[in-house]
């Protein structure tokens, strides 16, 4: 019985490790997918090919995600940037930040 016990609460932990996994996945493909306009400037893989943009591979998470909040209320102003900021949800800019931050930032 108690060994049964064990067994169950170990699969019941497995799942749990697994239902964040396919989260986090799931979150990363709905970032790409959001991110794709962010890539004309950014880099497909954010790497920006004009100097002038800033590249987003592989930076902090949190970090991308106070920026673009900052953008969509106007505490930080871009001509570009605010504009495309404005539209984004609370959970987009979460995945996008998480997709830019998996990225290696290596050209």
């Amino acid at each position: 019985m108690l060994a049964q016990l064990s067994l169950f609460v170990i699969l019941c932990a497995a799942g749990v490790f697994v239902s964040e996994a396919t989260a986090d996945a799931d979150a990363l493909s709905d970032g790409k997918k959001s991110a794709r306009v962010c890539g004309s400037c950014h880099g497909p893989k954010g790497i920006a090919r004009v100097e002038s943009y800033p590249s987003l591979a592989g930076q902090s998470a949190q970090y991308l995600a106070k920026q673009l909040r900052a953008f969509r209320d106007g505490s930080r102003t871009d001509p570009q940037m605010s504009v495309l900021a404005k539209g984004l949800s609370d959970a987009e800019i979460v995945n996008i930040s998480a997709w830019y931050a998996s990225l290696s930032s290596c050209k």
